[in-house]
């Protein structure tokens, strides 16, 4: 990224009519939304949308329910467009941790083999490796990736932990924490060459990264479409190749269940799916309205402002290091970072542990009326950002303006508390 691409406020995107790109969705407008790689935002063409499907499911339950498989296949060509891949890969999920569990559901038992993951790993995605090792009667080794490590490093710091007893590999394609990418293609390569299966964990990248599986070996793959895509919440692909695939069953057994993968995934009895036929909605309202890769130019650019901003910001409230010194308020060297996503250094007291970030994250939102996301790792806490379209750099001037000396006045706080001060 250029000097200029930090340093200048990039111009906000508007609707077809000239309106804020906000006003494409249903936000609180009396909230500054800075957090979109939580839970996303939906917009108001797919909710309206998904208000529709719902409607005539309720209208005729008995006609509605047996269309849906067809109806779901015709989703998943479209949602497989998008992410260029065949449709006959892909199935729908409720979300990445849903088919990441039904991954480790199929997986024959492999007595006293390993499962290799990394410190940077989802939580959630870590602990059902944890439940897998102990029905195989093995463990879970975890490899330690700096946050700083390039792309050789991480590949090394991961590879080194492969064996003889590795039974499974789980590497995250963008990490929730740190909010970088990890050297999969590397290792799929690597994996395939030693017959380990890789399970990549691409909650983050389906409408960050375009066409996210290309180059890619893996047997499974799993992406959230309700982060950048937009999606109604509770949809996400599961693409599965190789010999692997057809033990996969959805983690509800239903009538499809004799069908082969991906068809069963389709039929899953009274589930709401509605989400699943409104993801396209989202898809196509972003693209016929700005392009795919003029958003991801936009939220990359305006990340990059809002670290600048906001670092500067925090390094002048609590004295810390300058930009590029690594210290509070400093640039985060991420080794392999993502467009759209950056993490600000948070002074000494604040979010040292995932329970301390979510704190944080809930006082911000009820004290400050601004929903960020918070993140640890090593333990030293961080601001994540992760900008989508209707943000404008107003909002992280707001941030830093409001925000930054108050957060450095609970870090104060802390500190004093955490050494006795009365």
């Amino acid at each position: 990224m250029s000097e200029t691409e930090v340093t200048t406020a990039p111009r906000p995107l508007l609707l077809a009519d000239g309106r804020p790109a906000a006003e494409g969705w249903s936000l609180d407008p009396a909230m500054k939304h800075l957090n979109h790689g939580s839970f996303g935002a939906v917009p108001l063409a797919a909710q309206e949308r998904q208000n529709l499907l719902r409607a005539e499911m309720e209208r005729s339950p008995v006609v509605w329910f047996p269309a849906l498989p067809r109806r779901v296949a015709a989703a998943r060509v479209d949602i497989a467009a998008f992410l260029h891949v065949t449709s006959d890969d892909l199935a729908l999920v409720p979300n990445a941790s849903a088919g990441i569990s039904a991954v480790y559901a199929a997986l024959p038992p492999r007595r006293g083999r390993e499962i290799v993951v990394t410190d940077h790993g989802y939580g959630a995605v870590t602990m059902g490796a944890e439940r897998l090792a102990r029905r195989w009667g093995g463990r879970v080794r975890t490899a330690r990736v700096p946050l700083e490590a390039d792309e050789a490093q991480a590949y090394e710091a991961i590879a080194a932990e492969l064996g003889p007893s590795t039974g499974l590999v789980v590497v995250d394609h963008i990490t929730s924490a740190t909010a970088r990418r990890m050297p999969v293609e590397r290792l799929g390569a690597e994996a395939r060459d030693r017959g380990i299966p890789l399970l990549v964990d691409g909650a983050h990248a389906p409408g960050l990264i375009d066409a996210p599986l290309d180059r890619l070996t893996c047997d499974f793959w799993v992406g959230n479409l309700h982060k950048w895509a937009c999606a109604p919440r509770g949809t996400a692909a599961l693409v599965a190749r190789g010999p692997l695939r057809e033990r996969l069953y959805p983690l509800i057994d239903s009538w499809g269940a004799a069908d082969p993968y991906p068809d069963r995934f389709d039929q899953q009895g009274t589930v709401d799916v509605t989400g699943y036929l409104a993801a396209p909605a989202a898809i196509g309202f972003v693209e016929a309205t700005w392009g795919w890769p003029v958003v991801r130019r936009y939220i990359d650019d305006l990340a990059g402002y809002g670290e600048r901003v906001i670092g500067a910001a925090f390094a002048e409230s609590t004295g810390g290091s300058g930009a590029g010194a690594g210290g509070v308020g400093g640039v985060v060297d991420v080794g392999m970072p993502v467009p759209g996503m950056r993490l600000v250094r948070l002074p000494p007291g604040l979010a040292a542990t995932r329970d301390e970030a979510d704190a944080l994250r809930d006082r911000t939102a009820g004290e400050l009326g601004v929903e960020a996301a918070y993140t640890s790792f090593g333990g030293t806490g961080y601001l994540r950002l992760s900008a989508h379209v209707y943000n404008t750099a107003a909002d992280y001037e707001y941030f830093a303006e409001v925000c930054v000396p108050v957060l450095a006045e609970w870090a104060r706080g802390a500190a004093g508390e955490e050494h006795g001060a009365p």
